[in-house]
């Protein structure tokens, strides 16, 4: 072959692989069974829920067992009765333990989660979860809890500003903190993220549809005392080997209105663990792809950090057992409605939270109908070289049981989110020609027989020898 037809070749591969695949090339595209899933939300049914859950007064961790109207025991028995009666496909259970008397917890007490799972094809689980306690300050206490607003926030109206040191993650215990005789509604942190949780807990289980992954419908407790039903549940899932490919953890996802008057009704924000290519990135990464292409009217904001600054949800205690979680959170807080009596069905936008439930199915839906991703280490290595020229990206992985294919993704080094993508069809080696694996990052993901997509798998770096 003459060497100008060589290099024209080689110019029109260069500019597929460096600027993109052409239009028409395949990508990520809607399953229809998802379409309808989303069309099966309730918007009055979660309603009905946030309303029922303010009724309690107080989902306090150590309020009251004994009522069957008021405190935590009786919201705890009405959200299980509720997961229940959604569909007899989800086995639903109390996930309980005994938490001894430290930190905020001023007793023994026995804690329960409360857990529905709709079984899949395989063991692997996809968690939707939220935590289902309160907590409101008395006027006189300092704040605590697992979401302490920032030093200087307003208190609620008619509250008398708190006295105390700046919010950390975990603050020390309050003596005398709210229990069951200060009201704390909570319908917004959190119980917009548990109706959100009790409502895909129905549509999925009355979706008739097989998904490959377990799903699994958690409302956690102890939030507010130090995270613990999370932490409990999380380090037990490790000690069990328990395979996690995701946790979409809800902490307030219904208000649109800041204490500042800024208003934001279409975006909604995703705090995940680094580092960059951690498996809680992949995972933001993977739902602000999968959003767009089912609720494209909801913008995903990924924030690069843990949680927001100096505070802390349920998802850390899974990224610290080595699970992929995420916090969904809404874009604009109003901490004069946080951890008062103020935090009342009034100030939940259910057009807002309706987007975020839908967010949510699509995502876990995705993702329970996708294969796993594919094994892209060996002995603790990444399976990338530079053969056969000492130049190029020669990427392996492992075969993904059900995949019928595979997408190769890679970005610059500098860049946060993947830049290009590739069908490579069902092989599970691939050599990108005269790409440097020292200016990019690579990744793949394995595709379904129905399009869905897998968590893309990072090659990441070794650690530098010493």
């Amino acid at each position: 072959m003459a060497a100008p037809v060589v290099r024209t070749l080689l110019a029109v591969w260069l500019a597929f692989v460096l600027i993109g695949p052409p239009a028409g090339a395949r990508t990520p595209s809607n399953d229809p069974r998802i379409t309808r899933l989303i069309g099966q939300i309730s918007d009055a049914r979660i309603a009905e829920i946030l309303k029922k859950l303010g009724s309690f007064e107080t989902r306090n961790t150590l309020s009251s067992t004994e009522s069957s109207l008021k405190g935590i025991g009786a919201a705890r028995q009405w959200i299980l009765d509720e997961m229940k009666r959604s569909s007899a496909r989800l086995q639903v259970s109390f996930d309980a333990f005994q938490a001894p008397k430290e930190g905020r917890i001023t007793r023994e007490v026995e804690l329960r989660n409360v857990m529905a799972v709709l079984p899949g094809k395989s063991a692997r689980r996809v968690y939707i979860s939220a935590h289902y306690d309160t907590f409101a300050r008395r006027p006189s206490a300092p704040q605590t809890g697992g979401d302490a607003p920032p030093a200087g926030a307003k208190p609620a109206a008619g509250a008398k500003p708190t006295a105390g040191a700046a919010p950390t993650q975990a603050p020390p215990a309050v003596a005398g903190a709210a229990a069951d005789d200060n009201p704390a509604p909570g319908v917004n942190d959190d119980g917009s993220g548990t109706a959100l949780v009790m409502e895909l807990a129905r549509v999925f289980g009355e979706s008739g549809i097989e998904f490959d992954a377990t799903l699994v419908f958690i409302a956690l407790v102890a939030e507010e005392q130090g995270l613990i039903g999370a932490r409990m549940h999380a380090q037990k899932a490790a000690a069990e080997k328990v395979v996690i490919d995701a946790v979409l953890n809800n902490d307030m996802v219904g208000n649109i209105e800041a204490g500042s008057g800024l208003v934001d009704g279409s975006s909604v924000r995703v705090f995940s663990e680094g580092p960059e290519d951690s498996p809680s990135r992949q995972l933001a990464r993977y739902i602000q792809r999968v959003a767009a292409l089912y609720v494209p009217s909801q913008r995903i904001r990924p924030m690069a950090r843990y949680d927001r600054f100096g505070r802390g949800g349920d998802h850390t205690p899974f990224n610290q057992a080595g699970f992929a979680a995420v916090r969904i959170t809404e874009s604009n807080e109003n901490f004069e409605r946080q951890h008062t009596t103020a935090d009342t069905f009034e100030g939940v936008s259910l057009p807002y939270l309706l987007y975020n439930v839908k967010v949510n199915l699509a995502v876990a839906a995705s993702l329970a109908l996708a294969p796993p991703a594919p094994g892209v280490t060996e002995k603790n290595q990444p399976m990338l070289s530079r053969a056969p020229s000492g130049y190029d990206a020669n990427l392996r992985w492992a075969p993904s049981p059900g995949a019928v294919g595979y997408r190769i993704y890679w970005r610059e080094a500098w860049t946060p989110d993947w830049q290009h993508v590739q069908e490579v069809g069902n092989v599970t080696q691939f050599v990108l020609p005269s790409l440097s694996i020292d200016d990019y990052v690579f990744g793949v993901a394995a595709i379904g027989a129905d399009g869905n997509e897998s968590l893309v798998a990072a090659y990441v770096n070794p650690p530098r020898a010493r």
